[in-house]
């Protein structure tokens, strides 16, 4: 038997080597259950690390699905037999994607994710905070909700037409399952005969921060699985022997459908303070290790409380203990935020930028509005805390609708409520509410009514959680539809103004762009500044170039680059410019009269948003400036903000040097 060792407090972060998880996945004569519940913790020891260390991440969900993870990959998969190249191999992957955490540990365990990649989880050239196809053994990019059980069905579907071997497995999430996609997704599979087809879901009973069933109940999950043609069966997730039985009673029984595991699991497994029972009863009902990592005291709880599981395992099974080498921290850059998504109250340090959130200055406005508009409602779409909604919930329960992660509902919910007299806003991501439920949208504008589209996570930074979540084509999108203003705040004050105007007194739908991470600077506006459609503001005064942007971020960097250009010789104006589809005419001639060059930085694509609205401007001048639009081209990086800025140049040293070569002779180089 081996020894086990004494566990003394984690002092710094710390990483079981691939040649651990090979040493206990060979050693033979071994309790087929016990060794993969060992390998699922040692995933999650490493998962807890590379979370930490990339300074946020999605914990509890990651530790629900590693049972079910270690499982598949170690006894119920052929990949590791055939290799991920295999036009013949089995298939997994997960849907709802935040979970990858996990799935990284587990690919670096088995020799296909170096571990200086798992290192860089977050960070330019690691590994993207969801899942993306460009990364070593992940079969499908996915995070935007819905969408893995039609991406399965067309794999499999694949798979059977041209002869090749393999088994496709999908994990989803159980509120995932809000989102009707799947439900489309499994009639199809139903109808097209497609049988070897998996759908595991980790029904660990959780969303962001509240139960399943408080957000939009799943009751009779089972017999409405069943319904739509699925073979079903449930269990226990952490269970091996129980999900051996169960994967066997699947495939065996297939009969030409797909089938469904439902694994009851809790979110939070392996760590008993995150584990949810305990944790709903800490947090008064709210659960907190959804969202962003746990701080230095947390995590060292955490990694002793795994550890000490870890080696007692082994132990018991007669190993050796399980070696953990420390790994050095990332050096963090001055002046930026790791921050991927808002907290679900981890406790992650302090972002060394301001403590302004624009959306926090959102939420309190629309609590303020309650009392002076009572046709307001308020709708969300399960991210109640990240949209900074949860205190008009509280406030105001009749006149708030929790819809679910199902943004196409909500939108034409918010539609009818608009028809009959009420003033919706509704609230989600960017890159969900605009895109997804653009037709929508597109259907209540036509109707010449008026509905708030509050847009979270506008933008290119936070970059940590990958191009599933950074929204840069929102603007291009509602900008299109007629009756839609888009408005892009920089501020608090100037946020509180914007929600006003658009409750108060937007003839029609204004669609609100707001950044979710802290603001890098407290950009100060004239005082008495009051918001009018078309108007921008001029921050800084300058005569030999001009930047206009807007926003918390991009106006950050664009006052960053005048103020290096100043350095340098060279006086530039900035202008915030927070309507992003409309310009004002007089102030277009006030503003832009006698400039000769303008760079127009925009936290979008190049096209689409800000600089084609000024473009288009510009042609009524009797003698326009040269115009220029920075924004992000192609797919966004994945980041701290700092490296995704500089990767795009959209830093203020790039955009400076921009500016410097637009102006030869002037830039003092």
């Amino acid at each position: 038997m081996g020894a086990v060792p004494t566990i003394t407090a984690v002092s710094r972060l710390a990483l079981i080597p691939p040649g651990e998880f090979d040493r206990v996945a060979r050693a033979g004569d071994l309790d087929p259950d016990a060794r993969l519940a060992l390998l699922a913790d040692m995933c999650r020891f490493n998962a807890l690390t590379a979370v930490k260390r990339a300074g946020s991440g999605h914990l509890g969900s990651t530790f629900s699905s590693l049972d079910l993870v270690a499982h598949l990959l170690w006894e119920e998969l052929d990949v590791l037999d055939v290799g991920f190249e295999s036009p013949d191999r089995d298939v997994f992957f997960s849907s709802k994607g935040h979970d990858v955490p996990g799935l990284y540990a587990a690919l670096n365990a088995v020799g296909v994710i170096p571990t200086e990649r798992l290192l860089r989880l977050r960070r330019l050239g690691g590994l993207d905070g969801h899942p993306d196809v460009g990364v070593p053994g992940i079969e499908a990019n996915s995070g935007s909700l819905g969408m893995g059980i039609s991406k399965a069905r067309g794999i499999a579907w694949t798979k059977r037409h041209l002869g090749r071997g393999g088994r496709v497995v999908v994990m989803t999430g159980d509120g995932e399952l809000q989102e009707g996609q799947n439900w489309e997704a499994l009639q199809a599979a139903t109808h097209q005969r497609i049988g070897r087809l998996l759908v595991v879901v980790d029904r660990n009973e959780l969303q962001s921060d509240r139960t399943t069933e408080e957000i939009l109940a799943l009751e009779s999950l089972e017999a409405k699985l069943r319904s739509f043609g699925a073979r079903v069966v449930t269990c226990d997730g952490h269970d091996h022997g129980a999900l051996r039985i169960a994967f066997r009673k699947l495939w065996d029984d297939e009969t030409g459908t797909p089938g469904v595991l439902v694994a009851r699991t809790i979110k939070g497994k392996g760590v008993s303070f995150m584990e949810h029972p305990a944790a709903l009863a800490a947090g008064g009902g709210t659960y907190r290790w959804h969202a962003g990592a746990p701080d230095d005291e947390t995590h060292d709880a955490a990694a002793e409380e795994l550890e000490a599981r870890i080696q007692e395992r082994a132990s018991a099974l007669g190993l050796a203990p399980v070696v953990v080498e420390p790994v050095p921290p990332l050096e963090d850059v001055p002046g930026t935020s790791l921050q991927g998504e808002p907290e679900s109250g981890a406790g992650t340090a302090k972002p060394r930028v301001t403590d302004e959130y624009v959306a926090a200055a959102y939420g309190e406005a629309l609590l303020e509005l309650a009392a002076r508009e009572p046709r307001l409602v308020v709708l969300d779409a399960d991210l109640a805390s990240d949209c900074r909604v949860r205190a008009f919930e509280l406030a105001e329960p009749e006149r708030f609708v929790e819809n679910g992660i199902a943004e196409q509902d909500m939108v034409s919910m918010a539609a009818g409520m608009a028809r009959h007299g009420a003033i919706p806003v509704v609230n989600s991501f960017a890159s969900f509410l605009a895109s997804r439920a653009n037709e929508q949208i597109y259907n209540q504008a036509s109707e010449g009514t008026k509905v708030v589209y509050a847009m979270h996570f506008a933008g290119l930074v936070p970059a940590g959680p990958g191009k599933s979540h950074q929204s840069l084509r929102d603007a291009s999108l509602m900008a299109a539809i007629p009756g839609v203003t888009v408005v892009h705040p920089c501020n608090g004050p100037e946020t509180r103004a914007v929600v006003e105007w658009a409750v108060l007194e937007a003839p029609q739908s204004v669609a609100i762009r707001l950044a979710i991470g802290p603001s890098p600077r407290r950009i100060v506006l004239p005082e008495g500044y009051r918001p009018v459609p078309g108007v921008g503001v001029t921050l800084r005064d300058g005569a030999d170039a001009m930047l206009v942007s807007y926003g918390p971020v991009m106006l950050h960097e664009a006052l960053t680059a005048a103020e290096l250009l100043s350095e340098r010789g060279v006086e530039t104006a900035v202008v915030a410019m927070p309507w992003l589809d409309r310009v004002d005419a007089g102030w277009l001639a006030e503003t832009f009269g006698g400039v000769r060059e303008v760079l127009v930085v925009e936290d979008h694509a190049p096209v689409g948003a800000l600089g084609d609205t000024l473009r288009r401007a510009f042609a009524t001048l009797p003698d326009p400036p040269s115009l220029h639009v920075a924004g992000v081209e192609g797919w966004p990086a994945c980041g701290t903000p700092t490296e995704a800025l500089r990767y795009h140049a959209l830093d203020g040293a790039s955009l400076a040097d921009r500016v410097a070569l637009a102006l030869p002779g002037r830039a003092g180089a």
